[in-house]
């Protein structure tokens, strides 16, 4: 497939003009060609308000990138491969698990690329951390992961509406970095979660899981944000700092920077490589752990919240 390959994004809030944006004008393989967003638009890009429009005025668009929230998620993918168009999608990839398998389905019944991405995996300091842990016994782990919701979704009340995941919105971030890094895998044995009383999803959530794993997600936290995860073993200590972008050993820093800014880049890079060669990718496993908690999880009901 010779030159860069166009892209329509759909879905122009703060993630895409803070990160998709960005990744896509310095990416050497894809070119945003267009966006699709009822209010959002990127100066000096062809703007649609509706999909079936873009899709129909542009058949030269050959991805299709989603960064709106997850609920009406489903219903563009899905019109996007109808259309022949390869899709990716931000995290978390769906509302349900069910849809996500569907879309799979879809894309392959059609021979399309779908990539369901986690960008915290592609933190500077999760490959090295993935390799210093194989073949090593985690005899413990724990995830610390507070943040503001003020600060990170200013005035976006759909994330504690059903489908919006509340907490688990970043939750998953460190989710998707658990399940990257450690040599076997785990399963959820317990959960409580903080429900604000005038809120549909949790604000807080405590987890343990199988193995000696545990985490802490809060959405309350002002001042320095905290995304860590530390992993004991009989040969040592890790952690990962700064949402998987500083990696310590033994309480030494021995790789990796404080910045974000990479993280998006290398998903567009991925995109790219999977359509030239035809593939789909498609990990549920940070999505399962969250369907778990709110299976398992005992409901705590807190102080109501307000933007």
């Amino acid at each position: 497939m010779a030159g860069k390959m166009r892209v329509a994004l759909v879905g122009i809030g703060k993630i895409a003009v803070d990160q998709h944006v960005p990744a896509l004008d310095a990416s050497p393989d894809l070119t945003l060609a267009c966006t699709v967003s009822r209010k959002g638009e990127v100066e000096g890009v062809e703007a649609f308000t509706d999909l079936g429009a873009m899709l129909a005025a542009r058949p030269d668009v050959q991805i299709v990138s989603l960064a709106l929230p997850p609920v009406p998620r489903f219903a563009y993918a899905e019109a996007a491969l109808l259309a022949g168009r390869h899709v990716m999608l931000e995290k978390p990839p769906g509302a349900t698990l069910a849809e996500v398998h569907a879309l799979q389905s879809l894309a392959r019944e059609r021979g399309l690329t779908l990539y369901a991405t986690w960008h915290s995996r592609m933190a500077q300091a999760v490959a090295p951390a993935k390799a210093w842990l194989a073949g090593k016994t985690v005899t413990r782990a724990h995830i610390t992961w507070r943040e503001d919701v003020r600060k990170w979704h200013p005035g976006q009340d759909w994330v504690f509406e059903p489908g919006g995941m509340g907490v688990f919105d970043p939750g998953i971030n460190a989710l998707s970095i658990l399940t990257e890094i450690l040599p076997s895998p785990v399963h959820l044995v317990s959960a409580d979660l903080e429900f604000p009383g005038n809120r549909q999803t949790p604000i807080g959530a405590r987890l343990t899981f199988s193995g000696g794993v545990t985490a802490d997600f809060d959405w309350r936290q002002q001042g320095p944000q905290t995304w860590d995860i530390e992993v004991e073993t009989p040969e040592g200590r890790l952690a990962l700092r700064m949402g998987g972008n500083v990696l310590e050993i033994d309480g030494v820093p021995v790789s990796g920077e404080a910045s974000i800014m990479g993280e998006y880049p290398a998903l567009y890079a991925r995109m790219a490589a999977l359509v030239r060669a035809g593939e789909s990718e498609v990990d549920l496993a940070p999505m399962v752990h969250v369907a778990d908690a709110l299976t398992l999880g005992r409901r705590v009901v807190v102080e109501d919240f307000h933007f």
